[in-house]
């Protein structure tokens, strides 16, 4: 089984130039924790979740004027639409990732979600070794 079997297509994203608020609104419409960032022609530019906005917007003084540029991580990990459900896990695991924008040429077509992952007949075990790897415990810094 490959991505494009089980990802989420279109994917939502926003613009480099969206603000923190207009991203934080958009996140609690979708009820997800991570927005793909893509230029005009949908290519992928980043990726922006509500820890960035909260670590890398809020707690550093920015407003909800300021823009997702600004906190985003720039050259995501991804996949493309023809990788094995097998290796996007591993991807998933080693990374340390719940959601993995899928990429052709650069360009968003999708996100595969450990929970596309868990809720597909064929492969939710797969779901259950993922989270158990990017669920361990954070080893904060003294």
């Amino acid at each position: 089984m490959k991505v494009n079997d089980i990802m989420t297509s279109p994917a939502k994203s926003v613009r480099v130039n969206s603000t923190l608020g207009e991203v934080a609104d958009e996140m609690k419409r979708l009820n997800v924790g991570s927005i793909p960032v893509c230029d005009d022609s949908n290519n992928l530019m980043g990726i922006v979740t509500d820890r960035d906005i909260v670590v890398k917007g809020i707690s550093q003084g920015h407003n909800n004027g300021a823009t997702v540029e600004s906190v985003m991580t720039k050259n995501p990990i991804t996949v493309s639409p023809e990788t094995s459900i097998e290796e996007a896990t591993n991807v998933m695991s080693h990374h340390q990732i719940r959601r993995l924008p899928v990429t052709d040429n650069g360009r968003l077509v999708g996100i595969l979600a450990l929970g596309d992952i868990a809720v597909s007949d064929h492969v939710a075990d797969k779901a259950g070794d993922a989270l158990s790897n990017i669920s361990e415990p954070a080893r904060p810094e003294m």
